[in-house]
């Protein structure tokens, strides 16, 4: 993808993402309560993109290994739209009454257990930790992202500072992610609660970070020299990745549904039973069959894995079936969500859309290809084999 398709993806997303925000607003008029619920669903899905990608940039710096390379610099570009993430927070924001029970104090007055818990479930503690949790992801993203551009000017005189924040930066990645998935998704039902969610939040993250960074690099494989890291070892290097959090996203969703099961306690099985209504219930196979089964056979095929239009296909269906169970985590936990709405659709190609050609400018006339990391090269010497 040349910088000429570049300007007509950012031009298209731009159109594509406006028209849908100006249909979601009319809509919004007359479903103000969708529209909110469509909102908060579609900018989690954004969100876990960068957030995911900006985790595995540091990962890579702690492992190692060419497969990193091909990868750092679309992943770093993902991270530079969090501020832009950070604006679409305020429709959620301005529909807090609307998703979260515990908002409205009529609700907060006849409930002892949401009085319990509103010590940490109130609205200036939410934004206040919301606030916290942008300043940490946008000032991780922003150290790595200048230090990586400084590198590619002068040779890194300390290369081990890469690897020395990663690993605080993982720590501190770690600690938002769980607070926040507690904040924004598992607090829709604030009587219920589950340990195993924040991970398989956070999973979920890296996994779509995983699959838009390799179907980007895949589509922007025309660009030399960057053409020649996109080569067939280090896509198997990448697809193994990719198949190892698939299966870590089934593991965790597993566990938490085995020790729901096994425990039978009121309070916990009722999320299970609001997911296994009719329409939900097929949702839950569709992830099982779609979001598991098929990519799991898909990337064992070493085929697969070597062929950049099938990896990128395969990374194309995760990241559709990552958005469908961020719609079955959210919403039958809201109230009044359980029927489908139009919004449900429109509103993911309004963020989708505005996020995509925000990050479409970004890449525009960037080196792909890291300069003076000695990575390079190992990577780039795959291409033979």
């Amino acid at each position: 993808m040349t910088d000429a398709a570049l300007v007509r993806l950012e031009r298209r997303a731009l159109a594509v993402g406006t028209a849908a925000l100006i249909v979601a607003a009319v809509g919004a008029a007359f479903s103000p309560a969708a529209f909110f619920r469509a909102w908060l669903v579609s900018w989690l899905f954004c969100l876990s993109i960068p957030l995911g990608a900006l985790a595995i940039v540091m990962l890579h710096y702690l492992s190692g290994g060419s497969w990193g390379i091909v990868i750092r610099r679309v992943a770093e570009s993902t991270a530079v739209t969090l501020p832009l993430l950070a604006l679409f927070f305020v429709p959620v924001v301005l529909g807090m009454h609307v998703i979260y029970e515990w908002a409205e104090p009529g609700a907060v007055a006849a409930d002892p257990v949401l009085q319990y818990k509103h010590a940490y479930l109130n609205v200036p503690f939410f934004l206040a930790r919301a606030v916290l949790y942008f300043v940490a992801w946008i000032g991780v993203a922003a150290v790595l992202v200048r230090w990586s551009a400084e590198r590619d000017v002068v040779p890194d005189l300390d290369p081990r500072r890469f690897r020395l924040f990663a690993g605080p930066g993982l720590v501190v990645y770690g600690l938002t992610v769980t607070f926040a998935s507690i904040d924004w998704a598992m607090s829709i039902e604030p009587r219920w609660s589950s340990t195993v969610y924040p991970m398989m939040f956070g999973v979920g993250q890296v996994l779509a970070g995983f699959a838009f960074t390799i179907a980007a690099a895949v589509l922007l494989r025309d660009r030399e020299p960057f053409g020649r890291l996109v080569n067939p070892a280090n896509l198997v290097d990448l697809g193994n990745l990719m198949l190892t959090f698939v299966l870590l996203w089934a593991y965790l969703a597993f566990t938490q549904l085995l020790l729901i099961y096994a425990g039978n306690i009121r309070e916990e099985v009722t999320w299970y039973l609001a997911r296994e209504q009719p329409g939900w219930l097929g949702v839950a196979f569709a992830l099982i069959g779609v979001h598991f089964f098929l990519p799991f056979a898909l990337l064992l095929q070493r085929a697969v894995k070597r062929n950049p239009v099938a990896l990128a296909t395969v990374a194309g269906l995760i990241l559709v079936m990552r958005l469908v169970d961020d719609y079955w985590l959210v919403l039958p936990g809201i109230r009044g969500a359980e029927r489908f709405h139009w919004l449900y659709v429109v509103t993911p190609l309004a963020v989708g859309g505005l996020w995509l050609a925000a990050y479409a400018r970004r890449l525009r006339g960037l080196a792909l290809v890291p300069a003076n990391d000695p990575l390079v090269e190992q990577a780039m010497a795959a291409h033979g084999h």
